[in-house]
């Protein structure tokens, strides 16, 4: 398999990054999606099967798709941004969007 040539010569410590950083972005998810719901549950706002009911739509299945894309290019940062020390931290590195700190 070869490596695309934007990520350049991949190394363990830049895939143990990425694995980090899915690690992370997972728990915090999970652990936000847990909350809601119980939340939601709890003030019976929904009743259980609802939720599961709503992830069957195609509007969410279509934003869940969305985000899920977005994430990913998020994720692939990982492996194309400099390993430098100097360079900015992410929520300070200039974004392509134009959306600058």
């Amino acid at each position: 398999m070869n490596t695309p040539a934007e990520f350049g010569k991949l190394d363990c410590a830049t895939v143990a990054a990425l694995v980090f950083e899915l690690a992370a972005q997972l728990h915090v998810e999970r652990s936000s999606r847990l909350a809601l719901e119980a939340a939601l549950l709890q003030r019976r706002v929904l009743e259980p099967g609802q939720i599961a009911a709503a992830g069957e739509t195609a509007e969410l299945r279509a934003a869940a798709a969305r985000a899920a894309d977005e994430a990913v290019r998020r994720l692939l940062r990982v492996l194309s941004e400099s390993s430098d020390h100097r360079a900015p931290l992410r929520a300070e590195a200039p974004r392509a969007d134009g959306d600058n700190p």
